[in-house]
């Protein structure tokens, strides 16, 4: 039996990589605009990020929520 989920369009994409993607797109500034909060505007990196976003589900929403409209959008 596969572990398919085909209406989970973040499967198999880790929160590393969702945010990997976003800085490479928009820059920690750009970021911090788009979704304002203290671990993309006070010095950010990638790993206090996914700190943080670990621990705070409403923050990690906002940033999967960023990454699917931006896969969208192309």
């Amino acid at each position: 039996m596969t572990n398919q989920q085909p209406n989970n369009p973040l499967h198999g994409i880790t929160l590393e990589m969702i945010l990997t993607q976003l800085v490479e797109k928009f820059g920690w500034e750009e970021l911090g605009n788009q979704i304002n909060i203290k671990c993309f505007t006070d010095n950010p990196s990638i790993k206090s990020s996914l700190k943080f976003l670990r621990k705070t589900s409403w923050a990690r929403k906002k940033v999967e929520d960023l990454y699917l409209r931006m896969k969208t959008s192309r």
